[in-house]
């Protein structure tokens, strides 16, 4: 009962702070919970604040986000976690690691949903197309160029 409570309050601070919360979790060290490393979702962005005393927070919109992983060792696999990496256009974050988060295809499935909404809200569909083919040659007209 305690601990519900304390996970509650939590959770409304965490509201108050960022807003309409999706997920919050912790890396885990030895399939506990016991670090400063806490990575949160809401439905625009996902946060990793870092540290104790002094706080290292980064941003990333969740719309810039094109591609997402999921990695396990043998370890992660026997406390049910593992990495998940993200890859975003963002200038200063390009790849995001989520490392050794609890229950992880759950937090990728979350991380889904809410990208595809961004990017359906912002109309990114085609724009963040890498390295795309559209299967056709381009001749150049040897009259244009001189």
């Amino acid at each position: 009962m305690y601990r519900k409570v304390v996970l509650f309050m939590n959770m409304e601070k965490l509201r108050r702070d960022y807003g309409n919360v999706l997920w919050a979790g912790k890396k885990n060290i030895l399939g506990l919970p016991i670090s400063f490393t806490r990575y949160i979702i809401t439905d625009t962005s996902l946060y990793t604040k870092i540290g104790l005393f002094n706080i290292k927070e980064d941003e990333i919109e969740l719309y810039r986000v094109f591609d997402k992983q999921i990695s396990f060792t043998l370890f992660q696999r026997m406390v049910k976690c593992g990495t998940i990496t993200l890859m975003s256009k963002d200038t200063d974050t390009p790849a995001k690691l989520l490392i050794s988060v609890r229950h992880p295809r759950e937090v990728k499935r979350i991380l889904d949903e809410a990208v595809k909404i961004q990017r359906d809200k912002y109309y990114v569909r085609g724009r963040d197309m890498i390295g795309a083919d559209c299967g056709h040659d381009i001749d150049i007209d040897q009259d244009f160029v001189e």
